[in-house]
C-alpha cells in the first residue's frame, strides 16, 4: 500500500513538473480553469503529447462531482465515438496480413448482411463503412433506443435501413458502418471485437486501465460519472449508458493517460517504444482525405481554416494553418476529443465528463495555441460570451414561446385502439399499454408517458417515480398514429431520422387467451347471402372461418366476441350475442360490413 501511494505521489509530483518547466505552457491552468468554471463542466482531463513524451497530463474538476473526488489522468471516461480509429485500425492490420481489402464487399464477410437494395449491395465495399460514403443516414435511433447486446441481430437491422442519397453520393456520419467493420474482424480472426482491441491495441501499447465495455468501467476503480446541465444550469448526474452491441462505434472507457500512448503511436509512424503497431502505410492513409465532409471555408474564428475531411476514423482539417487530426466523442454523460498534428508530432487528448460538452474542443484549442505558438484565441472567453448571448436571446424568447400543435383537437379513437405491439425491422420493437387511464409505451423496463399532442400525434415524455416530465412538453420525440381502410390503427411513425421521413413502426393488435371451451361457442355454420360460411376449431384451440371459393382463415382473437384474421390487415371478425347464444357473424372489411346470421343447429 505505502509502495502504491509512492508511485501516485511521483506521478502527480512529474505531472507538475511537467506543466511548470515547460514554457510554452505558462498560465494554461488558468485557462483551463476559467473553461471548467464558464462551462460549468462537472470534471475533465487533459494530456499533451510531443514526440515520445507526456509533457503535461492533469485533471480538473471532479470525477465524482457528489463526493467532491478529484478527476486526474488516470481517471476513467468514456471516449464514445473516438473508438472508431481503432476499430478501423483492427482493418488495417488484417489488410497487412492480406487477410482483406478494402475494396472488398463487406458481404465476402458476413454473407448474412443485406443492405436495403440491390445497388447498396452490389456497390458498398468496406472503404465506403470506414470513411461514411454507404448513402445511408445515421439511424441512431435504432441502437440508442432499441438496445441489443447481439452484434449480428443489429447487422440484420440494416436490410430494413433506408438510404437518403446513393453510395459514394455524399459523406454522412453512420454508426452502422463501424458496427460492420467490428463484426468482420470477428468473422475473419475468431476472437471478438473486444477481445482483438485488447490484444491488439491495450496490451502492447500498455493500456493497462482501458476497457471496452461500460461494465468494465463500473468496476474499475478511480472512474468517473457522467453528468448533464438541467434547465436551471446545474449539474446533474446521468445513468451510464451501455452502448452493448453497437461496441466498435463508441464503447471505450479510458485515461488520458493511457490515450496518450495511442497519440504517441499516430505521431510515431505507428510505432511505440520501437514496436510497429500499427502499418505505417495504413495510418498514412487513415490520416488522409477519403471523403470530403463539407467546404471548411474558412471563418471570422477560424481564418485558416482550409478543408474539412474524413479518413478512416478520423476528422481532418486544418487549425491555423497546422494539419489536424482529430475525433470526437458523445455519449450520456461524457464528451471527448482526441487529436494530434502530425506535422508538428503533438497530441492532446480530452475527455470531460460532461453530456455534448464544448469542453473537449476549448481545451484542445487552448493547449493547440500554447504548444503550436499560434495566435491565441481567448477560447474561455468566447464561450463564456456565446452562452450568455444564447441564454439571453432563450431567455427573451421564452415569454413568446408557445406550443406549435392545434389546439382543442382530439385522438380519432379511444386509449384501447391505440394499444399493441409496434415493430419496425430496422429499428425494434415496444408496446403501447394503457395504465391507470394513460398511454405509455413500454420497451423492457423502460417506460415513456405518451402526452396527447394534437388530433392523432403524441409526446413521448421521460417517466420515473410516478411522474412525467412535463419540461420535456414541446421539445420531445413524437409518434403520430395512422388508421388504414378499416378504421384501425395500423401504424405509429416517429420522427427519428432527420433526412428521411418518419420512421414507420407497424402495429400488431394485443390478444387476448381463449380456451377451446369459450370458443366452442363460436363453431358452427351461418348464412352469408346465400352461402353457407363455417366456423371450427383446429389445432385444439384454434378458430378459424371458411369461406367457399377461398382459403380457410385463422382468427386471432383481440376482445370478447372480436377476432383479426392473421393474415389479413384491416380484416376482422365480430360475433353478436343475443339471448346469452351467439347469433350473427359480421366480416368487417374496408369495403364494408357483411353480416351472416347463424343457422339452425338442426
Amino acid at each position: 500500500m505505502k509502495h502504491r501511494f509512492l508511485i501516485m505521489v511521483l506521478t502527480l509530483v512529474s505531472t507538475l513538473v511537467f506543466s511548470q518547466t515547460d514554457k510554452r505552457l505558462k498560465g494554461i491552468d488558468k485557462q483551463f480553469n476559467s473553461v471548467l468554471e464558464s462551462t460549468k463542466a462537472a470534471g475533465f482531463a487533459v494530456a499533451i503529447v510531443e514526440g515520445d513524451k507526456i509533457i503535461y497530463a492533469k485533471g480538473f474538476g471532479y470525477a465524482d462531482y457528489e463526493n467532491k473526488v478529484p478527476a486526474n489522468a488516470n481517471t476513467l471516461f468514456a471516449i464514445g465515438s473516438s473508438s472508431k480509429a481503432f476499430t478501423s485500425a483492427l482493418l488495417g492490420l488484417l489488410r497487412e496480413d492480406e487477410k482483406l481489402s478494402f475494396d472488398d464487399s463487406p458481404r465476402k464477410y458476413i454473407p448474412e448482411l443485406e443492405f436495403y437494395n440491390n445497388d447498396m449491395n452490389n456497390q458498398i465495399i468496406i472503404k465506403d463503412l470506414m470513411r461514411h460514403s454507404t448513402g445511408l443516414p445515421r439511424h441512431d435511433g435504432s441502437w440508442y433506443f432499441f438496445q441489443n447486446h447481439n452484434k449480428d441481430s443489429l447487422v440484420a437491422r440494416i436490410k430494413y435501413q433506408e438510404p437518403f442519397t446513393g453510395v459514394r453520393q455524399q459523406w454522412y456520419y453512420n454508426n452502422f458502418g463501424f458496427l460492420v467493420q467490428g463484426v468482420i474482424t470477428e468473422k475473419i480472426t475468431g476472437k471478438s471485437w473486444e477481445e482483438n482491441i485488447e490484444d491488439e491495441f491495450f496490451k502492447p501499447l500498455g493500456m493497462d486501465r482501458s476497457k471496452t465495455t461500460i461494465e468494465g468501467m463500473k468496476t474499475s476503480s478511480n472512474a468517473a460519472f457522467g453528468y448533464t446541465l438541467d434547465a436551471d444550469r446545474n449539474i446533474e448526474k446521468m445513468d451510464y449508458y451501455d452502448i452493448a452491441g453497437m461496441s466498435p462505434a463508441g464503447s471505450i472507457n479510458s485515461s488520458v493517460n493511457d490515450m496518450s500512448k495511442w497519440l504517441m503511436t499516430w505521431i510515431n509512424d505507428g510505432k511505440y517504444k520501437d514496436q510497429q503497431i500499427i502499418p505505417e502505410d495504413y495510418l498514412k492513409e487513415a490520416m488522409s482525405s477519403q471523403m470530403v465532409v463539407a467546404a471548411g471555408l474558412p471563418s471570422k474564428e477560424l481564418p485558416d481554416a482550409q478543408f474539412a475531411n474524413y479518413g478512416y476514423g478520423w476528422f481532418l482539417h486544418s487549425y491555423k494553418g497546422h494539419y489536424m487530426v482529430e475525433h470526437g466523442g458523445n455519449i450520456d454523460g461524457f464528451s471527448a476529443s482526441v487529436a494530434f498534428y502530425p506535422s508538428d508530432k503533438l497530441g492532446i487528448v480530452v475527455l470531460a465528463n460532461q453530456n455534448g460538452s464544448a469542453v473537449p474542443r476549448l481545451i484542445r484549442n487552448i493547449a493547440a495555441d500554447h504548444m503550436l505558438k499560434a495566435n491565441r484565441t481567448d477560447w474561455a472567453k468566447k464561450h463564456k460570451e456565446d452562452t450568455e448571448k444564447a441564454l439571453k436571446a432563450a431567455e427573451e424568447a421564452g415569454d413568446d414561446t408557445e406550443l406549435s400543435n392545434v389546439k382543442n383537437t382530439k385522438p380519432s379513437h379511444i386509449k384501447l385502439d391505440y394499444t399493441g405491439a409496434y415493430e419496425n425491422k430496422g429499428y425494434g420493437k415496444f408496446d403501447i399499454v394503457i395504465k391507470n387511464d394513460s398511454l405509455f409505451t413500454v420497451r423492457e423496463d423502460e417506460m415513456l408517458y405518451l402526452n396527447h399532442f394534437h388530433y392523432d400525434t403524441f409526446e413521448m415524455l421521460d417517466y420515473a417515480e410516478g411522474k412525467a416530465d412535463t419540461t420535456q412538453i414541446g421539445n420531445s420525440i413524437k409518434i403520430t398514429f395512422s388508421a388504414n381502410d378499416a378504421g384501425d390503427i395500423d401504424y405509429g411513425r416517429i420522427a427519428i431520422e432527420p433526412t428521411l421521413d418518419a420512421i414507420p413502426f407497424k402495429r400488431t393488435p394485443n390478444t387476448i387467451d381463449v380456451d377451446a371451451k369459450t370458443l366452442e361457442q363460436y363453431v358452427g355454420k351461418y348464412d352469408l347471402r346465400g352461402t353457407e360460411v363455417k366456423t371450427y376449431i383446429k389445432d385444439e384451440n384454434v378458430l378459424y372461418v371458411f369461406i367457399p371459393g377461398q382459403p380457410e382463415y385463422e382468427l386471432v382473437p383481440t376482445a370478447t366476441h372480436k377476432f383479426n384474421l392473421k393474415v389479413a390487415d384491416g380484416y376482422k371478425v365480430e360475433f353478436t350475442e343475443k339471448d346469452g347464444k351467439i347469433d350473427q357473424l359480421k366480416f368487417v372489411q374496408p369495403n364494408g360490413i357483411f353480416v351472416a346470421k347463424r343457422k339452425s343447429d338442426d
